[in-house]
């Protein structure tokens, strides 16, 4: 549980289900809905143990992730390293074989911006949260185009609610361990932003995005008026809890940012599920951008 990082994991699938609802139309392929959503779930489990492979000796020198199993000694940097190119490898082909050549190497790309370039440009630069932020927001996009075919605006939108909805996110995790990540050598933005004015106003901007981008959805006939009064009340929220950091940014309004970040998210998941638009003849332009490459459901 603790080499896969399964909370991330459980929320990749997650998102990765919506995305494969929405872009369902009016009827839900149940056995390729599985293959898109556990090849995807493998590829994230391989991703996240990859990472620890690659971040150990790293981990060892946070207090929040000195407890994790290769700082640990609970498992050896080969066993972890086999295992990680084996899911990752096995959750590729799934997709490759049960869903389609498309979202198989969208899956690619998610596993080799974490692997390859997110996770060495920690080391590097503050933008490394900007780009984990694109493999973070892959998953609905990737369940999107399972289900329809293609990408197109809908999915699209959704993976901008996800880039944007991590910003602030992880901008509120980066402050309240900054000594950590400082200590370890992560060139985090809390790391070189001694007062927080960079961090908390980057936090606003991008929740402000983000309040923009929900109501996308909407404006892209995906969902109607309920989720669009949601989303209102639920960026407002999370609006001002951004603001609130941004007058004063202790550990405490950090904290209950990442609180306001962990509960924005599925609530709106839930809202973009619960009011569903089925898409109609005049809405099909939206949702096929790009042609089909292949369909294991055609």
């Amino acid at each position: 549980m603790e080499l896969i990082k399964a909370r991330l994991t459980l929320l990749v699938v997650l998102t990765t289900w919506v995305g494969f609802y929405l872009g369902s139309g009016t009827t839900v392929d149940f056995f390729l809905m599985l293959h898109t959503v556990g090849g995807t779930g493998l590829l994230a489990a391989g991703a996240a143990i990859l990472n620890q492979v690659l971040e150990r000796d790293f981990d060892g020198q946070m207090d929040r992730t000195a407890g994790r199993p290769l700082p640990a000694g609970h498992l050896s940097p080969q066993t972890a390293l086999v295992s990680g190119v084996i899911v990752s490898i096995g959750g590729l082909a799934w997709l490759l074989f049960a869903v389609s050549p498309l979202v198989a190497c969208l899956g690619a790309i998610t596993l080799a911006t974490y692997i390859f370039v997110y996770t060495p440009l920690k080391r590097v630069t503050t933008l490394n949260t900007v780009v984990g932020a694109i493999p973070g927001a892959l998953p609905p996009l990737l369940g999107w185009c399972a289900a329809s075919g293609g990408w197109g605006a809908p999915g699209w939108s959704l993976f901008a609610i996800l880039f944007f909805w991590q910003l602030p996110h992880f901008l509120a995790i980066s402050w309240i361990y900054r000594r950590d990540y400082s200590s370890a050598g992560f060139r985090m933005l809390s790391g070189i932003d001694a007062d927080g004015r960079k961090s908390a106003a980057s936090a606003v901007r991008n929740t402000l995005a983000l309040c923009v981008i929900s109501l996308f959805p909407f404006a892209l006939r995906m969902n109607g008026p309920f989720y669009l009064a949601g989303a209102i009340v639920l960026g407002a929220g999370f609006l001002y809890a951004s603001i609130r950091f941004a007058n004063n940014r202790s550990t405490l309004l950090a904290r209950q940012l990442f609180f306001a970040s962990i509960i924005y998210l599925p609530l709106l998941l839930v809202l973009l599920v619960a009011d569903k638009r089925n898409p109609t003849a005049a809405d099909s332009s939206l949702s096929s951008l790009s042609q089909p490459v292949s369909s294991a459901s055609q």
